[in-house]
This record gives C-alpha cells, sequence and structure tokens, in this order.
C-alpha cells in the first residue's frame, strides 16, 4: 500500500509543487489552495495515474483559533485504481471557497450543509442556501462557539395552532455537577461520612 501512496503522491508533487501531502489513517492527504481546488480536483479526476471519479464526502471542520479557522475536507475514491485520497484546503467565515460542483455534481448538496452547519461560503454555487435548520434559524450549529442550548426553541401553541418560536429557556439554574466516582472521595460525601462517624469507603 506504500508503494501505491508514493506513487500517488509523486504524481500530484510533479504535477502541483504547492500542494502539502502526508499519509494519514491509510490515507494520503493533500492540503492544496482554497483558489486552485476546482482545477485540483478536475486533475485528480481526469488523470490517467489517479482517476478518482467519486466525492464521497464534503465537510467543514472548525478550529476557532485559527486566522482561517475553517478546513474544507474532501474524500474521493478511485474505483479503478482502488483508492482514496483526502483533499484540505483552509479558509475563514468571509473568504468563499471555489465550488466543486461543476467537476463533482454531488458536491451540491454537501456545500450546502457545509455552509448551513458552519457558514463557509462558495462561490460559484448553483443554490447556496440552508438544507437542514429551519426557515429563518439564526447561526451555524456545528462551529465550536454555537451554545449548545441554541437561542430559540419551538413548541406547538395550542391558541395559535401553530409551531412558534420563543428564546430558549432553562427549566433550572445552571448547576455544578461532579462526575467523580463516589469511591474515589467526594468532599460532600466524605464531609458526611464524617460528621455521622462513618469511615471513607474504598475500594
Amino acid at each position: 500500500m506504500a508503494t501505491n501512496f508514493e506513487a500517488l503522491e509523486n504524481r500530484i508533487k510533479a504535477k502541483w509543487p504547492a500542494a502539502g501531502t502526508s499519509v494519514d489513517v491509510g490515507e494520503l492527504n493533500v492540503k492544496i489552495a482554497a483558489a486552485e481546488i476546482v482545477p485540483f480536483l478536475t486533475f485528480l479526476r481526469d488523470d490517467g495515474e489517479c482517476r478518482f471519479k467519486l466525492l464521497i464526502d464534503l465537510a467543514g471542520v472548525d478550529y476557532p483559533n485559527r486566522t482561517h479557522r475553517f478546513d474544507v475536507v474532501y474524500h474521493l475514491l478511485s474505483i479503478e485504481k482502488n483508492q482514496r485520497i483526502r483533499v484540505k484546503v483552509e479558509t475563514d467565515e468571509d473568504v468563499a471557497v471555489p465550488s466543486a460542483t461543476p467537476v463533482y455534481p454531488t458536491a451540491n448538496w454537501f456545500e450546502r450543509e457545509a455552509f448551513d452547519m458552519y457558514g463557509i461560503l462558495f462561490s460559484g454555487h448553483p443554490d447556496l442556501r440552508r438544507i437542514l435548520t429551519d426557515y429563518g434559524f439564526e447561526g451555524f450549529p456545528l462551529r465550536k462557539d454555537f451554545p449548545l442550548t441554541g437561542y430559540v426553541e419551538v413548541r406547538w401553541d395550542d391558541e395559535q395552532k401553530r409551531v412558534i418560536y420563543e428564546p430558549v429557556k432553562l427549566v433550572q439554574e445552571w448547576r455544578d455537577f461532579d462526575f467523580l466516582s463516589p469511591w474515589e472521595g467526594v468532599n460532600y460525601i466524605r464531609a458526611w461520612q464524617e460528621e455521622k462517624g462513618k469511615d471513607t469507603p474504598r475500594r
């Protein structure tokens, strides 16, 4: 398998010297500039030594502490060569990544999902709108800084006979939870045992 990776990596390096490559989790990873993604994907699809005809998946990844906080990750499959490859580009909230739909039509809904969940923009997309969240949804749920509770909740209103949106209301105040095993001597259990004159339980 290493030989196949080396041959593919050498082929890519010969055509795209600026591409960064590595092998991880049994697949060749390639990092490319966002502006070059369409010609690079076209090369991977059409080149006789690559033949990556199928776009299996396209996903976003959020790294909030980076200047370019998002990775857009493309997973490609070559049935003819029995190989997979992972392509990554970096972008931020304002810079659009060229759409892969001219090369792989299946990228259409994948890119819409990345836009809906992360707010990643794709230039040249034929229909870039939300695909998973509800009409009027605010924010991007898979960003690391999106609150776990969200901003609004929905419920059925019997008086209005329709679903209504309301700000999130927590049914209890924030509480401090400890997840230590009681056998490890959680403070309040130990204090209670000392008060009652009992020994602290041991393993």
